[in-house]
């Protein structure tokens, strides 16, 4: 299934729809504002919070936890020692890793499990610049889970942008 993002400045109070393959709104990014930290839920298109995501306050680099009910399910930061490209990571619980390469900047990367492909995020099917897709390319594959995570990395890479 490949979702679409219309991607935006994203910020604090920052709400946009993910759109399935079909134009139908799959999930909303909903930014929450008037926090103490960076937060946003990711609702399904019923409204029914599938995830929420928070930057953590204390840590070594930035990193962003995605949770459900309550549950970390990831916790999303730059891959250190890595010194000729820019690789993220997805820490799980239980210490496996979802591993994040290519080139993020351009949105022409993937999230790997174990060096297999679970999802590739691209521009090159679009004209529009600010659109990316999200191709989730395993039918058991947590969808929710993998739009989060590549929101997270868009929102890391901008702050580190806006930190140089």
């Amino acid at each position: 299934m490949r979702y679409l993002v219309r991607e935006r400045v994203f910020g604090i109070g920052d709400d946009f729809w993910v759109e399935n393959e079909h134009g139908d709104k799959a999930f909303l990014v909903d930014g929450k504002a008037l926090r103490l930290r960076e937060t946003f839920e990711l609702k399904d298109a019923q409204g029914e919070i599938v995830a929420v995501v928070r930057k953590k306050l204390v840590s070594i680099g930035d990193a962003m936890r995605i949770e459900r009910d309550g549950e970390t399910l990831a916790t999303v930061r730059k891959k250190r020692f890595t010194p000729m490209r820019e690789v993220y990571r997805a820490e799980l619980p239980g210490g496996d890793e979802l591993e994040i390469r290519g080139d993020l900047v351009g949105k022409e990367y993937d999230i790997e499990y174990g060096g297999e492909r679970l999802a590739r995020i691209s521009r090159q099917w679009f004209r529009v610049r600010d659109t990316y897709a999200i191709d989730v390319q395993r039918q058991d594959a947590d969808a929710a889970l993998l739009i989060a995570v590549a929101v997270c990395v868009d929102r890391l890479l901008e702050k580190a942008e806006d930190d140089d």
